[in-house]
């Protein structure tokens, strides 16, 4: 993805990261309040920092979405077209068979600077009474560097969206859910130049429109890269207002103020593609972190924390999202 910054920019990662390490270190034995924005921590305390109680939280379990963040990295990287990636989507397609979940495989090409590149974007369809379709999208594949392994983009997304997906299959939804696990985000060229990214989601929207389902898709909410221990959550300014409205006033109800925050940002992302179709969509991201595109995004920098508290606005959101669309 792409990004345009507004507003405050850049948060300090320096000295602010270094007081957050010591004020964990010293408490390390308690786990902070799920409404808490988690703080920083290294590596060393990373055994110490787990994810609050489901109960408390929607009934996500930030624990399991951490470990299957913790599956994909082992997996190595797994950029579009690659062997890694073929593991990757046999993991998450047997952790969803393994939930429940009705899985269809989208399978299609690519023209990419490299040449035709066969992607696939995994769905999984649950149905309701309800004709009208809310999408939860990620992309899964990792950026083509060396020994990029992507815990965070796009790891802590996919684990989020598969903990979520355990949840809404087991249970009767109001309207008809679409989970949308995308291939290709990434640009193969070290920069984001049109077209050459978000081939997954650009497929999906067109072989919507192209069936007529597309008219049924009342909003499309697009998480990715939302795993560091200190995230802030700036509202995506393409994205549709109303909607993020949704997201951001369940998440100040639930007392995560301080992760989603009232600031802006631009990002070009997975979501434009239905923007670009008229189909309502936010995105969820914290983009502004050291480590993004860089060998550093390995799974140390995740939080358990943080994939609970963007899991637990997903589910109470829901209610709210399915009242606006009825």
């Amino acid at each position: 993805m792409r990004a345009r910054f507004r507003g405050i920019g850049f948060r300090a990662h320096g000295a602010m990261g270094l007081t957050a390490m010591l004020m964990l270190a010293a408490c390390s034995h308690q786990t902070a309040p799920a409404s808490e924005a988690p703080k920083a921590a290294s590596p060393a305390l990373a055994s110490v920092i787990t994810a609050p109680p489901p109960e408390t939280t929607g009934g996500f379990d930030g624990a399991r979405a951490y470990k299957h963040v913790e599956r994909l990295v082992a997996i190595g990287p797994h950029p579009a077209g690659s062997d890694g990636i073929h593991r990757a989507q046999a993991y998450i397609t047997e952790q969803l068979k393994s939930s429940g979940c009705p899985v269809e495989e989208q399978d299609f090409h690519a023209s990419t600077p490299i040449g035709d590149v066969a992607m696939k974007n995994i769905l999984v369809k649950i149905p309701s009474e309800n004709p009208n379709i809310v999408v939860y999208a990620s992309h899964y594949d990792t950026k083509r560097i060396d020994n990029f392994v992507g815990a965070d983009d796009a790891g802590s997304s996919t684990g989020v969206l598969l903990e979520f997906a355990r949840i809404v299959c087991a249970r009767k939804n109001a309207q008809t859910i679409w989970l949308a696990f995308l291939d290709g985000e990434e640009a193969f060229n070290m920069q984001w130049a049109d077209p050459d990214n978000t081939y997954g989601s650009r497929e999906l929207a067109a072989s919507l429109a192209l069936s007529g389902t597309l008219r049924h898709v009342k909003a499309m909410i697009l998480v990715d890269m939302v795993g560091p221990a200190s995230p802030v959550f700036k509202r995506e300014s393409n994205s549709t207002p109303w909607l993020t409205e949704v997201l951001w006033s369940t998440a100040a109800r639930l007392g995560y103020g301080k992760v989603f925050v009232n600031e802006s940002s631009t990002v070009e992302d997975d979501h434009v593609s239905f923007l670009k179709r008229d189909v309502p969509a936010a995105d969820i991201i914290d983009l502004e972190v050291p480590y993004w595109h860089t060998t550093n995004d390995t799974l140390d920098k995740i939080d358990p924390r943080t994939l609970a508290i963007t899991g637990h606005v997903l589910v109470a959101s829901l209610p709210e999202l399915e009242k606006k669309i009825r």
